[in-house]
């Protein structure tokens, strides 16, 4: 593969490097006929993002030769050493001419070529890591719910809440009225919680389609890394969502990009009691026999390296169902719960009532098996004596 990106647009795909660094640790690249894909996913397959360039947003675009039998390349990197190549994005506009990026299977580097002022080349390879396609199964004409934005509208929606704030609730009210609140979880204290609330008339929106009453918690990180793409590129964005529960789509649509953003989002226990049987293996408290057949139907992903052993990931955020009483003393539930907090990955939202996105692992027949038990040629001493 060989592309060139001049002029302005290699701050554009700067800008997007950045975007998609909030939300996982390593860029997946796919090289296609229809132009090159960025994407990432977070550890616990609750947010996924695509970036596709189209072959006109290149100066010149080669994806390389592919039989009529073998697919085109695909392969990760670490995010952080991508997203080093672009860290200044002034330093972008003001120095840089044009980007040259080479990839050469065989010699298993990714090669990014910076043409700067006064004839200086800056050169940067990466290691990188042969993989299977990523990609979350998502249906935008099925959402219930749709509104479209200027950017620049919800980014300035956005600002007026605190950066610690880690949920926020879209919602609809009379009028065709869009409200923004800060989500306050049940057990906080009123005395020490600031919540935050806007709302925004229909008229501000360059589209309205959405349910009565309908309204949904999202993570708000994402969202801000999204937003300032779209702003800073000036692309109107639209937003396709269901019910609680329901994963949440966030879209920018130009003649040489394409975005997308799926977040998971805050479910509703009452409504995922009624809705069992209308909504499939997304409102179970636990997978079924046929889980793998419904989650194709729903959410998906296939993320497969050579000599991975890992099993299909779980939720982040596992659905909280009511158990039935125990006689367990109370201290012995205190100390389960802490245990549990301590055991949390770093970094994610504490565990809430979250619906993931159902990310699954589908491994190669070819997966290796457990590691077989070695002889063990030298015990472990007692101690020094």
């Amino acid at each position: 593969m060989k592309c060139v990106i001049a002029g302005a647009n290699v701050k554009v795909l700067g800008r997007a490097v950045h975007s998609l660094s909030r939300i996982g640790d390593e860029l997946y690249l796919e090289i296609t006929e229809s132009g090159l894909s960025l994407r990432a996913v977070n550890s616990s397959r609750s947010a996924f993002a695509a970036f596709l360039f189209a072959p006109l947003f290149f100066q010149l675009y080669e994806p390389g030769s592919a039989g009529p039998d073998t697919e085109l390349f695909r392969c990760k990197v670490h995010m952080k050493s991508f997203l080093g190549v672009f860290r200044s994005l002034p330093s972008l506009e003001k120095s840089v001419g044009k980007c040259l990026m080479l990839l050469n299977p065989r010699a298993s580097r990714l090669v990014l070529k910076l043409h700067c002022k006064h004839g200086v080349i800056k050169t940067h390879n990466l290691a990188f890591q042969e993989c299977e396609r990523l990609q979350a199964v998502f249906d935008t004409q099925s959402c219930a719910s749709r509104l479209c934005a200027p950017a620049r509208l919800l980014a300035e929606a956005v600002v007026h809440f605190p950066p610690t704030l880690a949920e926020v609730t879209l919602g609809t009210g009379p009028g065709g009225r869009i409200s923004l609140r800060s989500y306050v979880e049940d057990e906080a204290e009123p005395s020490k919680t600031m919540v935050t609330e806007l709302w925004l008339a229909e008229d501000e929106f360059q589209s309205v389609a959405v349910a009565s009453g309908s309204h949904i918690t999202f993570c708000l990180k994402e969202f801000r890394g999204l937003l300032s793409f779209a702003e800073a590129s000036n692309l109107p964005l639209t937003i396709h969502f269901d019910e609680p529960g329901r994963p949440v789509i966030f879209t920018l649509d130009d003649t040489v990009l394409e975005v997308h953003l799926v977040l998971a989002t805050l479910s509703d226990l009452e409504s995922s009691s009624q809705s069992l049987s209308t909504n499939g293996v997304s409102h179970l408290p636990a997978p079924s026999d046929d889980f793998a057949d419904d989650l194709e139907s729903y959410m998906a992903a296939m993320e497969t390296s050579e000599g991975c052993s890992e099993g299909p990931p779980s939720p982040a955020f596992p659905l909280r169902t009511p158990q039935p009483a125990k006689s367990k003393p109370q201290e012995e539930e205190e100390e389960e719960e802490e245990e549990e907090e301590e055991g949390a990955v770093p970094g994610t939202p504490p565990h809430k009532k979250f619906r993931s996105l159902f990310f699954g692992s589908v491994m190669t027949p070819g997966r290796p098996g457990p590691a077989t038990t070695q002889e063990v040629l030298a015990e472990d001493s007692d101690g020094e004596s």
